[in-house]
C-alpha cells in the first residue's frame, strides 16, 4: 500500500506526461517539435484540426531545414499566410 505522499508524487508525475487521444494532437506535437516551438502547441492543434496534417508537416519540415531561420514557428506561419493554404 502506498502512502499519501507517494500517491501525490505519482499524480504530479502523470500530470506532466503528454497524452494523445486524437491524430491532430499527435500532429500538433510533431509540428511543435519540428519547429522547436513548444510554447505554441495549442496554435498548432487548431491548425491540425482544420487543415491537412500531411501538408502542415511537409511545410514545417521545409521550414526546419533552413538553418538561417531563427524563429521557425513565425516563419512557418508567414509561409502559410502567403500561400493559399488557408483558402483551401
Amino acid at each position: 500500500m502506498i502512502d499519501k505522499k507517494e500517491y501525490s508524487d505519482l499524480l504530479h508525475a502523470r500530470k506532466k506526461e503528454s497524452r494523445v487521444y486524437q491524430s491532430f494532437q499527435a500532429t500538433a506535437l510533431a509540428l511543435a517539435e519540428i519547429l522547436e516551438d513548444k510554447e505554441h502547441v495549442s496554435l498548432y492543434m487548431r491548425l491540425a484540426k482544420k487543415y491537412n496534417n500531411q501538408d502542415l508537416i511537409r511545410i514545417a519540415k521545409t521550414v526546419a531545414e533552413k538553418k538561417e531561420i531563427e524563429n521557425k514557428g513565425g516563419y512557418f506561419m508567414t509561409v502559410l499566410k502567403k500561400s493559399d493554404f488557408f483558402n483551401t
